[in-house]
């Protein structure tokens, strides 16, 4: 479908026009619609489907066809991460830079107190669309910074990510603060048990819009080591002394993991740094900035990369642990073959993450090759995936209680996530 076809202001097609974006993706023809028509939306589609223009495109449109009040703050935007809300406002100033009459501010963590009062004096003069992670919203309505009294678009962008992260209490404080009358509208990669509870309670007969998982782009050579965890280290050194690393992403399970493995890839004589949620904003960016630019070659990053971040050119990712879910899989993996080029992923599976890599290879519905480990570090376990598909029916047969544990496991993992 062209963009022409939807009802989107004239001023946001010229703008469109500009960027060359002419036909709209599947995301966004389902979702544009129900959106201008006012309806809660729940969307359910991966990274890299045009989540973020399937939201701002009709919001953005609404504000500058009026009808809002003035000086008041008539959007919120939540992202799981500070990245994530750098590129959705990176990308509203694209999509808004014809409208004169719509203002927005980022609001995110991780910087200084100038920023923060920038942040405070923005919001109470009543930018139009604020765009937030949680915790730093909540501090701001916590000292009668922002009034949200007048909000009338209320969107979650990458909800299961902000679940995982611990954010669910922090979203539904914000949620009380909106007036009763106002339009919601969730995205997600994933529709977990604990998305549908907090879909219940925010959306009002929403219109569902859901895409299947789509399977790792044809480019991506993937492969494994089935090996023990003692064995990691020692199989990523080997890789790198076969092919000099370029471009390379090392996802791991916890920003321990992601600091100790970037000191001793440094040790070994390479160019890396870590990327995890402890770095404030600036060390942050100058992370990305030095990875962009080829001044590094290796980032060790937790998941707070996988999603919704564009890196163009990576030539490798290496899941140093297997991710629990086939979703976050095909978004690691997908940092690499961007753009119709080549790229490799290759999964470190430990002897306790075999049952996870079984489902993934259950996903692809096809063995991915599995490369031997060099000789200088023994033999690995041995990988048995029926046995570990019968476990997973198992687990899946008692996994009813899930719900109950969430409250109880949120507060660790927000402490270790990202």
């Amino acid at each position: 479908m062209d963009f022409y076809d939807l009802d989107l202001n004239d001023l946001v097609l010229d703008a469109l026009d500009d960027m060359n974006f002419t036909e709209t993706t599947p995301i966004q023809e389902h979702s544009i619609p129900p959106i201008l028509e006012g309806r809660d939306i729940m969307g359910i589609a991966q990274t890299g489907t045009g989540k973020t223009a399937a939201y701002l495109l009709p919001v953005l449109s609404l504000l500058q066809d009026g009808g809002y009040p003035k000086d008041a703050i008539n959007c919120v935007i939540m992202s799981p991460t500070r990245e994530l809300a750098q590129q959705i406002d990176q990308a509203m100033q694209g999509f808004a830079y014809y409208l004169d009459n719509v203002s927005s501010i980022a609001v995110y963590g991780g910087n200084d107190g100038i920023r923060y009062e920038q942040e405070k004096r923005g919001m109470q003069s009543g930018a139009d669309v604020i765009i937030a992670t949680p915790g730093r919203l909540i501090s701001h309505i916590t000292l009668g910074n922002i009034d949200l009294s007048k909000v009338s678009f209320f969107i979650l962008d990458e909800a299961d990510r902000m679940l995982d992260m611990g954010f669910c209490d922090d979203i539904l404080k914000i949620a009380k603060q909106l007036p009763q009358k106002h339009q919601t509208i969730m995205f997600s990669a994933t529709m977990p048990k604990d998305i549908l509870q907090l879909a219940h309670q925010l959306l009002t007969d929403p219109v569902e819009v859901k895409l299947s998982l789509s399977k790792p782009a044809e480019g991506i050579s993937q492969s494994a080591y089935i090996c023990y965890e003692p064995q990691k280290l020692g199989i990523v050194k080997e890789i790198f002394k076969e092919r000099k690393p370029e471009r390379v992403i090392i996802f791991t399970s916890s920003k321990v993991k992601t600091k100790d493995l970037a000191i001793s890839i440094i040790r070994a004589g390479y160019k890396a740094k870590a990327m995890h949620s402890d770095l404030s904003q600036s060390e942050r960016d100058n992370v990305m900035y030095e990875f962009r630019s080829g001044k590094i070659d290796i980032l060790v990053a937790t998941d707070i990369v996988a999603r919704g971040i564009d890196i163009d050119d990576i030539q490798l990712v290496i899941n140093f642990d297997v991710p629990h879910d086939k979703e976050d899989y095909v978004h690691r993996i997908g940092r690499t073959a961007r753009a119709g080029k080549n790229g490799r992923s290759i999964t470190l599976v430990s002897d306790k993450d075999q049952q996870y890599f079984a489902r993934i290879e259950r996903f692809l519905e096809k063995d991915v090759e599995k490369l031997p480990i060099p000789q200088s570090l023994g033999e690995g376990p041995v990988y048995n995936k029926e046995t570990h598909k019968k476990k997973n029916c198992h687990s899946r047969k008692n996994g009813n209680n899930r719900g109950k544990a969430y409250s109880k496991k949120n507060k660790s993992q927000k402490k270790d996530k990202a």
